[in-house]
This record gives C-alpha cells, sequence and structure tokens, in this order.
C-alpha cells in the first residue's frame, strides 16, 4: 500500500468510527452516555481532519511529517487509575442500547487499530511515525471503550471521561 492509499483508507476507518459515534449520541438515553459518545464523535473528527490535512501535504509535496496529532483523551494509565477511583454507583444506568453501542465501538475501534498497527509495520520510515501516533491514540480510545464496558458490566452505572485529570 502507497503512503497516499494508506492515508486514504485511514480516512475511512476514521469516518466509520465517527459515524458510530455519532449515531450512539443520536441513540443514547442518558446525559452521560452522550457527553462519552460526543466526546468520542469529536476526536474522530479531528483524526478526519488532520488525516485530510496531511493528503493534501502528500499531495503537495510527497512527503507527509507526524506533527501536532493530539488527543482530548488520558492515557491508558490514567484511565485505569481514575476507574480505580470511581464510587459503585453513579447518576444513571446504562440502557442495552448504550450498552450495545459500547461493544459495536469496541469492534470498529479494534479495527482501526488494527489497520494502523500494519501501516506501522507496512509503511516507509517517514509515514510510519504518522500511523505509529494514530496507533497510541486509537489503543487509547480502545482503553477507554473497555473500561466504559467493564463499568457498566460491574456496577451498570456511566461514568464520564471527563472526571479523568487529563493531566495525569
Amino acid at each position: 500500500m502507497t503512503v497516499e492509499q494508506a492515508i486514504r483508507t485511514a480516512i475511512e476507518y476514521e469516518n466509520k468510527v465517527r459515524d458510530h459515534y455519532a449515531k450512539a449520541v443520536r441513540g443514547a438515553e442518558h446525559a452521560s452516555a452522550r457527553r462519552v459518545f460526543q466526546l468520542m464523535a469529536d476526536e474522530e473528527q479531528h483524526h478526519v481532519d488532520y488525516l485530510e490535512h496531511k493528503l493534501a501535504e502528500w499531495a503537495r509535496n510527497g512527503r507527509v511529517t507526524a506533527s501536532g496529532l493530539g488527543t482530548a483523551l488520558p492515557s491508558p494509565g490514567a484511565i485505569q487509575a481514575g476507574i480505580a477511583k470511581l464510587e459503585t454507583a453513579g447518576p444513571e444506568r446504562a440502557s442495552g442500547a448504550e450498552i450495545d453501542f459500547l461493544e459495536q465501538a469496541l469492534v470498529v475501534e479494534t479495527e482501526t487499530s488494527g489497520f494502523y498497527r500494519r501501516m506501522v509495520s507496512e509503511l516507509p520510515a517517514e509515514a510510519k511515525a504518522l500511523f505509529s501516533r494514530f496507533l497510541e491514540i486509537e489503543d487509547g480510545h480502545l482503553a477507554v471503550v473497555q473500561a466504559q464496558i467493564d463499568q457498566l458490566s460491574g456496577t451498570g452505572y456511566w461514568f464520564d471521561v471527563r472526571e479523568f485529570d487529563l493531566e495525569g
């Protein structure tokens, strides 16, 4: 796969994940669920915008840099530390539909991470750095989604990702 093809394919993956979270926002029953899904949808839209910028960079000069990609989410370690601090009760019990959205999110996030993992192993060094950063962020997304599923499985209550210390 060429670098250009990889970026175009990454945009397709990111659009798919973003659309899933946007659908989850519309289908969520509780405010906590909507906040979590909206945060994830916004994050994925940021990825789409960034990749489109990188595609234009590639078209202009045949090169791509890996600069400037941040994330609104805490690291997987900070997520786990935050979970450990949670109380067992929360304001809103998740619905079956919200849990289904999370389980589907786990599938699409796993597919997306798998794609980035392949690109890191297959692409030239210059593009490898770009996709390495995406892999790191997507692994964080997997941790957030899995933490939500684990929390709901154990207590049935949502927690809000924003409760975590992003400085962590």
